[in-house]
């Protein structure tokens, strides 16, 4: 396959067992943004262990209501750890600028997105994740080629689900493999 024909953006990442001592062991990342200048994504499947929401706002001084509801914030990836994101359903879009990555995510990376959130009035569907994976031009496609990453569509279930420990498995699964079954080494034929 050559790099002009891998188009990822709006795709998952699943991570192959040779990743296995990196920040990107067992990781599912979706893919917002990939072209020849090299790629961005978040990690769906590493919740923060330290990292509550309402303490969240609390430290941006953003006024929540009495009932908002819990949203998980996740490890994004190793790049720029103080920098938020939040992938969401297209119904909601941003006064200040949203990303639609594809026909059902959106991608919004501003305050008032938290904001609204906070009142009630977000997205219908949305992950928030502190930090993003990021690929230099070309370095993606050589992890690949390496048998780092296997690829396969996007699914909201997978991006939005609650069971964190159980989307890997479950994006495998998605494309008939089972986990198992998988190798640590590229082999070709």
């Amino acid at each position: 396959m050559s790099d002009e024909s891998l188009q990822l953006t709006g795709k998952l990442l699943i991570a192959m067992p040779g990743l296995g001592d990196t920040p990107f062991a067992h990781s599912v990342i979706y893919m917002c943004a990939h072209d020849e200048g090299g790629g961005m994504g978040l990690i769906v499947n590493k919740p923060q262990q330290d990292v509550k929401f309402a303490q969240l706002l609390d430290q941006l001084d953003i006024p929540r209501a009495p009932h908002t509801r819990d949203i998980r914030v996740h490890y994004g990836g190793p790049v720029d750890l103080g920098r938020g994101f939040v992938l969401h359903s297209r119904d909601y879009v941003s006064q200040a600028g949203t990303l639609q990555v594809d026909d059902s995510i959106g991608m919004t990376a501003t305050l008032d997105v938290l904001e609204d959130m906070a009142q009630g009035r977000g997205p219908n569907s949305s992950m928030l994740a502190l930090g993003y994976a990021g690929w230099g031009p070309g370095q993606l496609e050589r992890e690949i080629g390496r048998n780092g990453w296997l690829t396969c569509e996007a699914s909201t279930d997978i991006i939005f689900g609650s069971a964190n420990d159980q989307k890997w498995t479950g994006a495998l699964k998605m494309m008939g493999i089972d986990p198992l079954l998988l190798s640590e080494t590229a082999g070709r034929a």
